[in-house]
């Protein structure tokens, strides 16, 4: 494992990035109604992912605070994913534009975990 020297070297914040967007121009055309409801919650969900992972990677000092990031950065994966499905329900997106919202949640989803479960080779030692 070659070691990253800052956070958005790291696949997991990079594929964040590519969410965050993919969830910003799907929601472009959702209906003027939703602008104020479903359109910031997916938005702000999505966006907070890789922003979670960057506050995470300033956190290495405390093992125990590294992982507690990236538990919520997963936590706001889940969140984006609720959203999608609720926007597909509402008929907002199409069943291949959710899967491939859900798709990159899995694997975002997947990185966090295996980074969780490796925590002492991110983080260092005070």
């Amino acid at each position: 494992m070659s070691f990253v020297q800052f956070y958005y070297e790291l696949e997991v914040y990079k594929l964040s990035r590519e969410l965050a967007k993919e969830v910003y121009l799907l929601s472009k055309k959702f209906q003027i109604e939703e602008r104020f409801s479903l359109t910031d919650q997916i938005r702000r969900a999505s966006r907070s992912i890789g922003g979670q992972i960057a506050e995470a990677w300033g956190k290495r000092r405390y093992i125990n605070h590294f992982i507690s990031k990236l538990t919520d950065g997963d936590a706001e994966q889940y969140e984006t994913r609720h959203w999608i499905e609720v926007a597909h329900d509402c008929e907002l997106v199409s069943s291949e534009e959710m899967h491939s919202i859900v798709s990159k949640c899995d694997q975002i989803n997947n990185k966090l975990n295996a980074m969780m479960a490796k925590a002492d080779k991110f983080c260092f030692k005070p």
